[in-house]
């Protein structure tokens, strides 16, 4: 059979989707679903290496950061925060407030008649999970700001001694750094847990409030799910109303279709389309992973990099037609609609249902009043989340093509 035509846009330069397991050194690219799905869920046996993990210093802190602990402490902070992640509670306690800031802000750019989406999103997503987290002690255009300024940083490659870096590069991470994070705890984050503290509410920040966690615990808390949570999404939903708008039968059929079919929808997209390209784990015993009646051992101490693109377009697992768009489709038991795209096994991301509703309920809204695209976006890369940027995408309101 032929392969389907490749629909994906964020095809970075150089990136090779075979061999399915391949070792360079002490570094292991992982290409395929099943070998990938091992290695994520080798929890004894291997810890977080992506973002940085083993370069933010952990002594200092009285609670390491979820998206860095393992080991039953990881257990217990999942545990703990899952209930404000879960699809019933997202549906009633955050449905309502994502439907009140996207009507808000497609009415002002319909007064203007056009929009540039990933401003949009941005701001969109930004306040969406400022108010799951609890840092709404702010303004959202100016904390967005910040949390952007994040990414503000020197090119790193984390299979590299060093990142890659030079000293100036680190000096000038350090500078670029710093002073964000600086800026986001005195105006975002100190001003919250103040708040909290005298009136405690249903969001993440009281709850680490109660678990004893400091002021520094909480920043670094704040941090990941201002990167995870708001930026990322940002990316999503700019992507997803790409395919939507230049597939017109897709975007017909989103536009008719029930809550289910729409979600499933936006989890076709990314899976196709996945934000973090790369997961990165560090072996700490032996890992074997298995492909095609093949074994291989990994050896403790190696570096393991999970190619999340490649591994959501295995053909063993999403079929001849994997670089396409074919929502609902038939997949191995146990295989997720998104792929890999929101992780799997200890550190799977706990926010697919917040991201996917939250699209959902932007992008329905955003189609209705019929935008046209004005300027497509540039595609850019971000090394330290793995992921694509899309930027300069611009729409037309309230105007047939």
């Amino acid at each position: 059979m032929v392969d389907a035509p490749d629909l994906r846009r964020a095809v970075k330069p150089g990136e090779r989707d075979e061999p399915a397991v391949e070792r360079e050194g002490q570094v292991w690219r992982i290409r395929a679903l099943e070998p990938a799905r091992q290695v994520l869920r080798a929890r004894d046996r291997t810890t977080q290496a992506g973002f940085t993990a083993e370069w933010i210093p952990k002594g200092w802190l009285a609670h390491h950061p979820i998206l860095i602990s393992d080991g039953p402490l990881h257990d217990e902070q999942r545990s703990k925060v899952a209930r404000f992640f879960a699809p019933a509670v997202v549906g009633e306690r955050y449905q309502a407030a994502m439907g009140e800031c996207a009507d808000r802000l497609l009415s002002a750019a319909s007064a203007e008649g056009s929009l540039l989406l990933d401003e949009l999103a941005l701001h969109y997503s930004v306040e969406v999970t400022a108010g799951v987290v609890g840092l709404t002690a702010s303004p959202v255009p100016a904390m967005a700001r910040r949390l952007v300024s994040f990414f503000n940083q020197p090119p790193l490659d984390i299979t590299r001694p060093d990142l890659g870096r030079t000293r100036r590069q680190w000096a000038l991470a350090a500078k670029n750094g710093l002073a964000p994070i600086v800026r986001f705890f005195l105006s975002d984050v100190r001003p919250a847990i103040r708040e909290r503290r005298r009136r405690p509410r249903g969001d993440v920040i009281s709850h680490l409030i109660a678990e004893g966690y400091t002021d520094a615990d909480i920043l670094l808390e704040c941090i990941t799910y201002g990167t995870a949570g708001m930026v990322t999404t940002r990316e999503f939903i700019s992507m997803a109303c790409w395919h939507l708008l230049q597939n017109t039968g897709l975007r017909e059929r989103y536009l008719v279709a029930g809550a289910d079919e729409r979600l499933a929808i936006l989890n076709e997209v990314i899976r196709l389309e996945p934000v973090v390209g790369h997961l990165y784990r560090r072996a700490q015993g032996s890992v074997e992973v298995t492909h095609a009646g093949r074994t291989w051992t990994i050896d403790p101490g190696d570096l393991i990099d999970v190619g999340v693109r490649q591994a959501n377009a295995d053909p063993a697992a999403f079929g001849d037609d994997r670089l396409g768009l074919c929502p609902g489709r038939a997949l191995p038991q146990g295989t997720n609609a998104a792929g890999l795209s929101f992780g799997d096994g200890a550190h799977r991301c706990p926010g697919q249902p917040l991201a996917i509703l939250e699209a959902d309920v932007l992008l329905t809204r955003l189609l209705a009043l019929h935008p046209r695209i004005a300027s497509e976006p540039s595609i850019g890369w971000d090394d330290l989340i793995e992921g694509y940027r899309l930027r300069g995408f611009r729409l037309d309101l309230g105007r047939d093509g």
